[in-house]
């Protein structure tokens, strides 16, 4: 008896294995490039507005515009290196004579007051006073293993110097390639978005470029506002260093955990330094800065998509914890995209129990269209008449 190929349960797991084997070894041989991509795709999918805005600024060539912002993200790695450079070469001579002063260093003994502070100020007094006891032999000693551990982990860290400049080199390349054929890429995600579920399925592709752009609108300007309006509160303190502070207090905002980190110890310094004046207009400063991202993000947030924040603040906060920086785009895709599934699952139920009550007989219908109750029966009638005119 020869069976339908519908109900072959055979071939048709012959045919999803062969599928997933499929799918693994084109991730297996794409694993050394899936992080770029994923990081090229971001970039493009947040920053396409402004790519359409260069293109049309220069006629409508997209070469041109292409090359404008791939310039542009290059400088992104050019320009940070080079003041990082420049300023440890402005400071070099403080810093050879803060490693000559650091052979010859020695622990103070500890002021009385730290004696009087409350529950720790007795045990890190003994502490204090012990360091300050011993000899710098002993503190060599002591402090042996923990300068061998960072040693060993800014050694790993510069090994793999290399290897992220190659991977953001890559990045680069697979961005100009998205930008000079976006509408085609889009185009293809959006018609395989459709085949696997419909409508649906396309506009769950729509929905995760909404909550990229959602995450790079909220979090990444909020984060360059931030950190340079905390750059020009440095400057202006007469702040070393301030450069090197700036881009931390970027990496700082990104992470969601803020300037502040940062401002507060710097603060302290300047009121120690002496500069009581610039110390209270720093910290004013410091406190506007600091509250900036209260107001101005869930703005740019519901700019950038219809979703609630609490959401995306999950899968901000998640994504960081979870996949690291990328974790940031990836992690509210995934929670956006999610909750628009369930909701339209949830709405088609709440459809289907309401179409039986609220069905219109056909009379009501027809009014509601701007049609007669009558004109069905006209129409049967007229169709002998012209039945007979044909013959």
């Amino acid at each position: 008896m020869h069976r339908s190929p519908g109900r072959d349960i055979a071939r048709i797991t012959l045919s999803v294995l062969f599928i997933g084997i499929l799918i693994a070894a084109c991730i297996w041989v794409l694993k050394p490039f899936l992080g770029a991509m994923v990081w090229a795709t971001m970039i493009v999918v947040a920053t396409w507005p402004m790519m359409l805005a260069t293109e049309a600024r220069l006629g409508g060539r997209r070469w041109a515009a292409v090359a404008v912002m791939t310039a542009a993200m290059l400088l992104l790695l050019v320009v940070p290196l080079t003041l990082t450079v420049l300023s440890i070469v402005e400071n070099s001579e403080a810093i050879v004579g803060w490693t000559k002063n650091l052979a010859s260093f020695t622990v103070p003994s500890p002021p009385d007051w730290v004696g009087e502070l409350p529950l720790v100020g007795p045990k890190l007094a003994v502490e204090w006073a012990t360091l300050a006891a011993a000899s710098r032999e002993d503190l060599a000693t002591q402090a042996a293993p923990y300068v061998r551990s960072a040693i060993s982990w800014l050694a790993g860290r510069t090994g793999g110097v290399g290897l992220a400049l190659l991977h953001f080199l890559l990045t680069l390349v697979i961005t100009a390639v998205l930008y000079a054929t976006g509408e085609t890429a889009a185009t293809g995600v959006r018609r395989f978005g459709r085949r696997l579920a419909g409508e649906r399925g396309e506009s769950s592709v729509v929905l995760a470029g909404q909550a990229i752009r959602a995450v790079a609108l909220g979090i990444v300007v909020t984060a360059i506002i931030q950190s340079a309006a905390a750059g020009i509160g440095l400057v202006v303190s007469g702040v070393p260093y301030a450069t090197v502070l700036t881009a931390v207090i970027f990496v700082l905002c990104i992470a969601q955990l803020g300037p502040l980190p940062v401002l507060v110890p710097v603060v302290g310094w300047v009121y120690w330094s002496g500069g009581v004046l610039s110390g209270t207009l720093l910290l004013v400063w410091s406190v506007m800065v600091g509250a900036i991202d209260n107001v101005l993000r869930p703005v740019l947030i519901r700019r950038g998509a219809d979703l609630p924040l609490l959401l995306i603040f999950a899968g901000v906060i998640g994504g960081l914890i979870s996949l690291g920086i990328i974790g940031l785009f990836v992690g509210p895709v995934v929670l956006a995209v999610t909750y628009r599934l369930l909701e339209s699952w949830v709405a088609e139920t709440d459809h289907e129990e309401a179409a039986p009550g609220d069905a219109a007989p056909p009379e009501a219908a027809l009014l509601a269209a701007g049609g007669d109750s009558r004109q069905p029966s006209r129409v049967a009638d007229s169709l002998p008449e012209q039945a007979s005119r044909s013959s």
